[in-house]
């Protein structure tokens, strides 16, 4: 007799999003800022300190400090990952709602 899958358990779900957010914090503390440097030298024109390695220390030394727009700007990949996935089951519940109606 087969069994019904079972949901996939607490720890098993909390490592799931852990290594979710390690990814998106990766990519947001190390390719979005090489991204971000060249689209603002591209637009923008030269940055004003030395370099992309000036760029990343002021970015860093927020990050250290505490500055909320930078945190926002380094998490903003996993809040963005996050928004859509609340906007999907938003729309499956409504999907839902309407067919049972």
């Amino acid at each position: 007799m087969n069994k019904p899958p079972r949901a996939p358990g607490f720890r098993q779900a909390a490592a799931r999003e852990t290594a979710l957010l390690t990814g998106f914090l990766f990519f947001g503390l190390a390719i979005m800022p090489i991204i971000i440097y060249q689209v603002g030298d591209a637009v923008f024109g030269t940055y004003g300190g030395v370099g992309y390695g000036d760029f990343y220390a002021t970015l860093s030394a927020k990050i250290r400090h505490g500055d909320i727009v930078a945190w926002f700007l380094v998490l903003s990949p996993y809040l963005g990952w996050q928004v859509l996935r609340l906007a999907i089951l938003g729309w499956k519940v409504a999907g839902r709602a309407t067919q049972s109606s």
